[in-house]
């Protein structure tokens, strides 16, 4: 099998912006963990090499990404290998890129997809792009940052609604909630964060690292907590019946049944 047909996350470089592409479409770019572990690498070089300033995540075709292609994380035919040390966590729940990201998002942004939008920093949604934090459907929970970043996103009451309906919801919706800050006409989403990467590449980039570093100060005592409690939340759901029982149902196209066990 070649990279294109199992899909891969590849970078372009203009100047000093990075631009790393989740390039998938044909599974509507669901995450292989070798797709994963190259989005790391992809982090990392925006991270370490000093000429690049801003990165732009984005995604090639309808779909920005459906998740994570379940049997390849979880289960007998799993692949997951550790990143290596020092890496970039895509979920910044370890190591935080601290360069700019703006990312832009299209049609469906299921699960890791939000999380991984809200590691970055600005997200330009196109109008057809649906959302959906839908991990409690399938017996587990998010385990990227969801439970936080919403909260800090879109305050309390908004991120209760969408985390525990597991409800689809529009770019509309996002935008009005503060996931999304632009909503363009689909086909835009990636020209208009590569205007916004370059409005900020033509800042300071020493000072506008700094300036995200110090916003993330602000709110890190609240995230160390959230982060900490992760471990917890994986222990008790992901070798739980009802894991074996979503994954199971999402593979055979049919409705979980859930035993709370």
């Amino acid at each position: 099998m070649t990279e294109a047909t199992q899909g891969c996350v590849r970078t372009e470089r203009e100047d000093h912006i990075l631009t790393i592409v989740i390039d998938n479409p044909a599974k509507k770019n669901a995450f292989s963990p070798e797709m994963m572990a190259q989005l790391s690498d992809a982090l990392t070089l925006l991270e370490n090499d000093d000429d690049l300033w801003v990165g732009v995540l984005c995604a090639e075709g309808s779909a920005f990404t459906a998740g994570l292609d379940m049997p390849k994380f979880f289960g007998p035919t799993a692949t997951v290998k550790p990143d290596p040390e020092g890496n970039i966590d895509p979920f910044g729940l370890a190591n935080q890129c601290t360069k700019p990201i703006v990312t832009a998002v299209q049609g469906i942004c299921y699960t890791i997809g939000i999380e991984l939008m809200l590691a970055g920093d600005i997200v330009v949604a196109a109008s057809d792009a649906r959302f959906c934090q839908m991990e409690a459907k399938r017996g587990i929970a998010p385990l990227g940052g969801a439970h936080f970043r919403y909260i800090t996103r879109a305050g309390w009451g908004n991120a209760m609604y969408h985390l525990l309906l597991c409800d689809e919801f529009s770019a509309a919706e996002a935008y009005r909630i503060g996931l999304v800050q632009e909503v363009v006409e689909p086909g835009e989403q990636t020209v208009r964060a590569m205007e916004l990467a370059r409005i900020i590449a033509a800042n300071a980039p020493l000072g506008i690292r700094v300036t995200k570093t110090a916003g993330r100060k602000f709110i890190e005592a609240g995230e160390r907590a959230a982060i900490g409690v992760i471990p917890e939340i994986k222990a008790k759901v992901l070798d739980s019946q009802d894991a074996a029982e979503g994954i199971q149902s999402f593979l055979e196209r049919r409705a979980a049944v859930f035993q709370g066990r």
